[in-house]
């Protein structure tokens, strides 16, 4: 399922039409995204919590070359699945 399809999905279920459902899928996304980059944590109950992790400098490899190589230190998003989404998964 693509943005497109959620889009579609959220416009028949609420009997939107694709505007209006378009504006709430990038409202939300975008919503999601400033407070990341922002380093606030999203907690959306029973589906799970998006934040931002920080990942410390350290030496790698090259796996190609096997040549060694420093990798920088970063920020990257992460997503933690919620408790009762997990469940429901597991029960299939």
């Amino acid at each position: 399922m693509n943005k497109m399809d959620v889009i579609n999905k959220l416009g028949e279920d609420l009997k939107l039409n694709q505007k209006i459902a378009k504006i709430a899928v990038d409202t939300i996304i975008d919503t999601i995204k400033k407070a990341i980059i922002a380093e606030e944590r999203v907690e959306i109950r029973g589906f799970g919590s998006f934040s931002l992790r920080h990942y410390k400098s350290y030496t790698g490899r090259n796996p190609k070359s096997g040549e060694v190589v420093n990798v920088e230190p970063k920020r990257l998003p992460y997503f933690k699945v919620g408790k009762e989404l997990k469940d429901m998964i597991w029960k299939g």
